[in-house]
């Protein structure tokens, strides 16, 4: 069982999800993130997402309470016997992706996604990327609306609607997706060791410019984009028993 004395509640600016945290703050207390055994996000995975980057310092574990929409991060929200929740709560870690990109200015930009790193088209005419994979070409070029490079926590997200496959929770691998291919045409994507580092170089940019994105954070007119998983990094989420990442992953497959 974990040990459990201090809590900090974070929300987001939803309505519901600062009427939970009031309510929530009046029954159990509340901390600073840094002062507390764990810190439960009230909101959508959007906000999960938002929280466990500004607490990826902190030893605290993050156990989410759905008050968005989908909530995949998230635990089924509920106020009564929230102690007992996180004492009993399953933990998943998971490491980000590092994303280093240069734009046609000279300017370069650092990031990190949980759920993945992907290139879009800024303008009419679609991407053209060269793909490298450890230093090595892979695909001379690849004619999309876009790529990108999913952890397994994000599989479910734009990675699968992008046609991408569902990754297990401790798979070593990362998926790399393509976003309405049209040269290759039938060509989906590619399964990559953990450690892979894989780069994108845009063809064309001035012609055909490439935004990227690292969970929201996005950075316009970029030449080229590099991306690695980030093992000093670990995030540590909590859910409820049965609950997990785990069963999610693989529940969302028979749906």
């Amino acid at each position: 069982m974990r040990h459990i004395e201090t809590i900090a509640f974070q929300a987001s600016r939803a309505e519901i999800a600062q009427n939970a945290r009031r309510s929530l703050v009046a029954q159990y207390g509340d901390v600073a993130p840094d002062e507390a055994d764990v810190i439960v996000a009230l909101g959508g995975d959007g906000f999960m997402l938002e929280t466990l980057h500004a607490t990826q310092e902190l030893e605290a574990p993050v156990y989410g309470m759905n008050c968005g929409t989908i909530g995949f991060l998230m635990n089924e929200f509920g106020e009564d016997g929230l102690v007992d929740r996180l004492r009993g709560a399953e933990e998943e870690v998971i490491n980000p992706l590092a994303m280093r990109a240069e734009c046609a200015n000279g300017s370069r930009h650092e990031a990190l996604a949980i759920n993945e790193v992907s290139l879009l088209r800024q303008g009419p005419q679609a991407a053209k990327l060269k793909i490298s994979v450890n230093g090595r070409a892979r695909m001379e070029e690849l004619v999309c609306d876009g790529a990108l490079v999913s952890t397994p926590a994000g599989s479910t997200a734009y990675n699968y609607s992008a046609h991408g496959p569902i990754l297990p929770i401790n798979a070593e691998v990362l998926a790399l997706t393509a976003v309405a291919a049209f040269r290759p045409r039938r060509w989906r994507g590619a399964l990559l060791p953990k450690n892979a580092e894989v780069r994108f170089d845009i063809l064309d940019p001035e012609k055909r410019p490439v935004m990227a994105d690292a969970d929201g954070k996005s950075v316009r007119d970029v030449v080229w984009v590099e991306i690695r998983s980030e093992p000093k990094i670990s995030h540590r989420i909590l859910f409820d028993p049965g609950h997990g990442l785990e069963e999610r992953l693989t529940r969302e497959q028979f749906t």
